[in-house]
């Protein structure tokens, strides 16, 4: 085996983890749910750590790993809206800025060009509240019971996150294609 290959290997099998995570989920097994979940969250922080401590870093690695990272959030959110763990004006808020943010790559790659994405600390910060959320939600089901105000203060960290988040990259990337549209137009 090639080593450096090994964090992809990992980040492989993250994805491979939502096909059982999915069933528990939609069986409202939590306990099982909430141990997958954990491994899968591990795995994300092991195959980071490898990638950056031996420079085992690869461009298939840094498209799989965010896709792998928001497939895990996606769809345990979206079977804790069916099971109407989350509402689904939550979970809808959450997906349209996913797609409005990948929208938005999309449409700077077509008409302006290559670019590198690197995470805000405010949409790192979302995400992080997102998962901290999706967390205590599957430790109050399938472990022990977390007070409603805590997740309801989560619930609410995720609304103002995303909308400030969504805010911050429509001003921060919109910014970057107005001045690299003035730079064409220029040239």
């Amino acid at each position: 085996m090639n080593w450096t290959q090994l964090p992809n290997i990992i980040t492989s099998i993250r994805l491979i983890l939502l096909i059982p995570l999915s069933y528990y989920l939609s069986a409202e097994n939590y306990w099982m749910a909430i141990i997958i979940f954990f491994i899968a969250g591990f795995s994300d922080a092991l195959d980071g750590f490898l990638a950056k401590r031996f420079n085992w870093v690869s461009r298939f690695g840094s498209i799989l790993d965010p896709i792998a990272d928001k497939a895990l959030l996606v769809v345990t959110m979206a079977i804790l809206t069916v099971n109407e763990k989350i509402s689904l004006v939550l979970f809808l808020c959450v997906a349209i800025r996913d797609i409005y943010i990948i929208g938005g790559a999309y449409f700077y790659y077509k008409t302006i060009g290559p670019f590198n994405m690197q995470p805000s600390f405010v949409s790192k910060f979302n995400t992080f509240a997102q998962i901290l959320m999706v967390t205590v939600m599957l430790i109050s089901l399938g472990y022990m019971q977390i007070p409603a105000e805590i997740i309801d203060g989560l619930v609410v960290l995720v609304y103002l996150t995303v909308a400030v988040s969504t805010v911050h990259y429509t001003y921060v990337w919109g910014g970057k294609y107005i001045n690299a549209r003035r730079a064409k137009a220029e040239k």
